[in-house]
């Protein structure tokens, strides 16, 4: 497989379905933060944590390739002529969106309840939970306006919105873990 293709040195790209859209469209900005999302998830996964954080982290990280093959194919290029799905990989599902649910409701059956908003940080690898969970709020942010545009699968939309509020609460889990200090959000009075 060659790397480089000299396709794209005018700023287009090409779409799953062959569509050459230019490198700024909406599109290829979602799919291209869902990418940026998912090297900061390896990021995570690199660090000295517990080994079925890591297996979570890599089944989230195979998602996310999924996710954005799924945001890289525009709708009318979903389907063949044939009627057969042009895309013949699993899609993002209700039982992925069950299984970040689930990872969620066990780590927060093990903290303890939230009162304040917290700061980021306390830890690196906490650092990097909430600098992930801000990529993916922003890919949320740019799939919902994708989605507006063009229309997207919103299984997606659900996806990227759970995985963020799993980021959240895996910074909590690893700040209990590593035993950083939260830092509690409270706001001064005037």
């Amino acid at each position: 497989m060659k790397i480089y293709t000299k396709t794209g040195d005018k700023g287009t790209t090409a779409l799953f379905g062959g569509t050459r859209v230019p490198k700024y469209h909406l599109r290829i900005e979602s799919y291209g933060t869902v990418d940026e999302l998912n090297s900061y998830i390896g990021l995570i996964r690199d660090q000295d944590i517990d080994n079925l954080t890591k297996q979570a982290l890599t089944k989230i990280q195979n998602e996310l390739f999924t996710l954005g093959a799924m945001l890289a194919t525009p709708p009318e290029k979903e389907t063949l002529k044939s009627g057969k799905e042009r895309l013949n990989i699993p899609k993002i599902n209700e039982a992925s969106i069950s299984f970040l649910e689930t990872e969620i409701d066990n780590m927060n059956n093990t903290l303890p309840p939230m009162t304040h908003f917290v700061l980021p940080g306390g830890h690196q690898t906490v650092s990097f939970c909430h600098v992930a969970r801000c990529v993916c709020r922003r890919a949320e942010r740019l799939s919902v306006a994708l989605n507006d545009e063009e229309g997207i699968n919103n299984n997606v939309l659900m996806y990227l919105n759970r995985l963020s509020d799993y980021l959240f609460v895996l910074a909590r889990k690893l700040t209990q873990t590593l035993q950083a200090e939260e830092i509690k959000w409270i706001p001064e009075k005037l």
